[in-house]
């Protein structure tokens, strides 16, 4: 069955019906944002998980969530798309789903952290980003299964947090064939 794509018009513009939402076949990755506080960090998380079809997005922390009309901007909509929840810390979710099998992927820079050129997921998976400043939270990176960064060939010590969900989940979705 083919899928209708939407440009940003539409997107920002209408919602979708339950049919709509029931065409989009899920891959088994789940994103958590553990305190991302930027707003545009956090539309472009769902535009993301929009474009990777994850199966659920989950803002944790002190963060901004829909309805926001600064997400809506960057996330150009896809917040309607995208299934997701709030919760108040991070840990409880990756609690929740360790306990469903899911393996916990953190992106990090931390000296426990390997290459994200190694990582060979198993799913179905979760992909954790942190605050802009402070990271993945301690207690969050103790119950990941893996951590993994990016090189940093510049100058600047750090990649973008939408960035660096993207390459890793797209990597992620190599090993599915997708």
């Amino acid at each position: 069955m083919y899928m209708v794509k939407h440009g940003s018009k539409h997107l920002r513009h209408n919602t979708p019906t339950q049919e709509e939402l029931k065409e989009i076949k899920r891959n088994p990755i789940y994103l958590v944002l553990d305190n991302v506080l930027d707003t545009y960090n956090i539309g472009s998380l769902f535009r993301l998980a929009d474009a990777i079809a994850a199966e659920k997005l989950y803002i944790c922390g002190d963060s901004e969530y829909p309805p926001s009309s600064r997400i809506h901007k960057s996330a150009v909509g896809t917040e309607e798309w995208v299934p997701w929840a709030k919760a108040d810390k991070a840990i409880e979710v990756i609690k929740r789903l360790r306990d469903k099998g899911v393996r916990i992927i953190s992106v990090e820079q931390n000296p426990q952290a390997t290459s994200y050129k190694l990582l060979t997921p198993n799913f179905p998976c979760a992909i954790v980003v942190g605050h802009e400043t402070k990271g993945v939270s301690k207690e969050v990176l103790k119950l990941s299964d893996i951590i993994v960064e990016l090189p940093m060939y510049g100058v600047n010590k750090s990649f973008n947090v939408w960035g660096s969900a993207a390459v890793i989940a797209y990597k992620i979705l190599e090993t599915l064939g997708r």
